[in-house]
């Protein structure tokens, strides 16, 4: 077996256990997740992926089981690394490598990370509109989280595979992220509404399957008269899924302006999601204190699609991923601060939990 195969493996079987530990499939109820328990989850996943950063920067030459200077530099060119290797200092190159790979990975969790915070949003809204208690937001995150891991895994070895055979892809993707961005600092103030009986989840699943009226516990399926019903708790579920999708069409490209090597884009994308259920319970109730987010991410989304579209000239003027990490943590870091010095004029709301 390759070191390659061992390494790979292994990410999955750890992702799996941690799964298992995080996301409570051995929970023998349903109660609600504390922002304590929150916070210590989070704390953990984050911990686990500057553990994987350590990791990378002292192993990282094994997923693609790099074994002499050669193969070091048909990857180096494969992935659009563009570091200048010396042939003579194999050791050295290897480890400049490693430092690169470590940088990409964690620069691409924080845009991912980032990205999800709009997704938290979104579920807020979605719990919201379907009234859904709080003491099964933690089944539903974990079916929705699932199934994310598995569209990002097909979603970006696709991505890569388009990118090898399609070079100019990069540039659709810039142009891409660019729009996005802006259309997101436009709307900013716009208030987002879920109507759950005009979904187009609920309206599809309505035309395809039978549709029980009401929730039935923390159960997705009941049976009545001998025909099996979908609830709406298992609606919820189908429609995490669909806004994931429509996330993941944005996230993806932006952390494709980071790095071209597909594992780096899997492992950071798949740390950022694993998060995303401890961070939505630590931040479910204090979201919209943070009013400038919206904005900063649509700066960082409009920064990495112009480095996307710009790649070959920044490279040029000696760009690099520290500088593209040193951009995304101000930008991020400068839209909290502006949130926290300028609050959002008071509304009498009801926390969701």
């Amino acid at each position: 077996m390759s070191n390659e195969l061992m390494f790979i493996i292994g990410f999955i079987i750890f992702i799996a256990l941690m799964l298992a530990i995080d996301l409570g499939l051995f929970a023998k109820q349903d109660k609600p997740v504390s922002v304590k328990q929150a916070g210590i989850m989070s704390a953990v996943w984050v911990s686990l992926a500057l553990g994987f950063y350590v990791l990378i920067t002292q192993y990282g030459h094994l997923l693609h089981q790099i074994e002499d200077f050669k193969h070091l530099q048909e990857i180096n060119t494969e992935h659009l690394h563009k570091l200048e290797l010396n042939p003579a200092d194999y050791e050295g190159s290897l480890k400049t490598y490693r430092k690169n790979l470590g940088l990409e990975f964690i620069t691409g969790y924080v845009v991912e990370y980032a990205l999800s915070v709009d997704n938290i949003f979104v579920m807020v809204l979605i719990f919201s509109a379907f009234s859904v208690e709080p003491k099964y937001y933690h089944k539903v995150l974990l079916w929705g989280i699932l199934g994310a891991v598995i569209m990002r895994f097909i979603f970006i070895f696709l991505g890569s595979a388009l990118i090898d055979q399609f070079h100019w892809i990069l540039y659709i993707f810039g142009v891409f992220l660019v729009y996005t961005g802006v259309m997101m600092f436009i709307n900013r103030k716009q208030e987002d509404k879920i109507d759950p009986e005009n979904h187009p989840v609920v309206k599809f699943a309505s035309k395809y399957f039978s549709v029980h009226p009401h929730f039935e516990g923390g159960r997705f399926f009941v049976k009545r008269d001998g025909k099996k019903l979908i609830t709406p708790l298992f609606l919820v579920v189908l429609i995490i899924e669909f806004t994931d999708l429509i996330f993941a069409v944005d996230s993806i490209p932006a952390i494709f302006s980071v790095t071209k090597d597909p594992y780096i884009v899997f492992f950071s994308n798949i740390f950022a999601i694993l998060g995303l259920r401890s961070m939505f319970f630590l931040l479910v109730n204090i979201i919209e204190k943070f009013h400038y987010l919206k904005v900063g991410l649509a700066v960082l989304l409009v920064f990495i699609g112009v480095k996307m579209l710009a790649g070959h000239y920044i490279q040029q003027i000696g760009f690099t991923t520290v500088h593209s990490l040193i951009i995304i943590v101000g930008i991020l870091a400068g839209s909290i601060i502006a949130s926290l010095l300028f609050p959002k004029a008071k509304v009498d709301t009801k926390p969701l939990h």
